[in-house]
């Protein structure tokens, strides 16, 4: 399967889990061709001042990693400023949040995979 980009399907989600802002999701694989696997597979795009609320992971994991901009993002109570080339995970069970404290649009891929065991 190969797709063009003009051939991706973009979300608009305003005030993602009561975040600041409009959360654009470029989907890369949609979850008809996940294989059952997960439930996202995107690019996140939050524009300054944006964020995604605090949220808990049940029964699935996340993970962001960094391509453009700078981010504050609170894994479990602990903050810390990432940027590109920067990763983090948010396990089962756990929670977290992101937002754009730089001066472009923060990018990164974000990753939904299901918790299987």
């Amino acid at each position: 399967m190969i797709k063009k980009a003009n051939e991706l399907r973009l979300e608009n989600v305003p005030n993602l889990r009561g975040g600041e802002g409009t959360v654009r999701i470029i989907n890369i694989v949609e979850d008809q061709d996940n294989y059952g696997t997960g439930r996202l597979f995107g690019i996140s795009i939050i524009p300054v001042g944006g964020s995604i609320g605090k949220h808990q992971h049940v029964g699935d994991f996340e993970t962001y990693y960094i391509l453009k901009g700078k981010a504050l993002v609170n894994d479990n109570g602990n903050e810390q400023v990432l940027e590109p080339g920067d990763m983090t995970m948010c396990k089962d069970g756990d929670w977290h949040s992101i937002k754009n404290i730089g001066d472009c649009d923060l990018e990164y891929v974000a990753v939904i995979l299901y918790n299987k065991q």
